[in-house]
């Protein structure tokens, strides 16, 4: 006796899935606003201590051809900027948090696991000081060890402006890429502001130096 057989074939969808594709979507999808709290704290801290010292060591240079006085005014603003950007951040940020620990007891939000993970999302005010006086510290050694070396004053000055150009364009491209960001357009405003400052403090010190001295 002859028995019907009927195959039934089931289809097996191809896996057409690209794991290129998968990664390009997890880059897209960071946040990358999370690193925005150490990253903000580090990059003023870095571009700051560029400007500030450099600025003051050209504004020295402008009216005094005594490495010594440029060389000391350097070391005197980076150790005063990375103190004041320390002290600085640190309260800022301590405000922030008790904004926020205060918002979360308003709301009765903080109970149980949910308690230690919000705590996790906290500002963190030590960090934050931490971070911005070692980055400043980066910034302001640049320009210190530019002049340490030169005896010629012209020189001197020039080496300051190209050592403090490259380290601007340097820290701009690091902010981009961790940022997210445009890379030319971070990298040109950094630089930009940075020569300004140096131009401004330079040719006022030069102009009021030269009529008290």
């Amino acid at each position: 006796m002859a028995t019907n057989q009927t195959d039934f074939n089931v289809p097996i969808p191809e896996d057409h899935s690209d794991p290129m594709q998968f990664e390009v979507c997890t880059e897209e999808d960071f946040d990358y606003s999370q690193r925005g709290q150490w990253l903000r704290a580090a990059l003023l801290g870095a571009n700051d201590g560029l400007v500030s010292v450099s600025s003051l060591m050209m504004g020295v240079g402008a009216v005094k051809h005594d490495p010594k006085a440029m060389i000391l005014s350097g070391f005197v603003g980076l150790v005063a900027g990375a103190c004041s950007m320390a002290i600085g951040e640190f309260v800022s940020v301590y405000s922030q948090l008790d904004v926020e620990v205060a918002q979360k007891k308003r709301e009765h939000r903080t109970v149980g696991n949910q308690e230690e993970k919000e705590k996790e999302q906290l500002p963190n005010p030590m960090l934050a000081a931490v971070a911005s006086a070692l980055a400043f510290s980066l910034g302001a050694i640049v320009p210190l060890l530019a002049a340490s070396f030169v005896e010629d004053h012209k020189v001197r000055l020039g080496m300051v402006v190209a050592a403090v150009s490259l380290a601007l364009v340097v820290f701009g491209w690091i902010g981009s890429i961790l940022g997210g960001t445009p890379v030319f357009k971070s990298c040109f405003r950094v630089l930009l502001g940075g020569l300004i400052a140096m131009a401004i403090t330079f040719g006022l010190t030069k102009l009021i130096g030269s009529s008290v001295i």
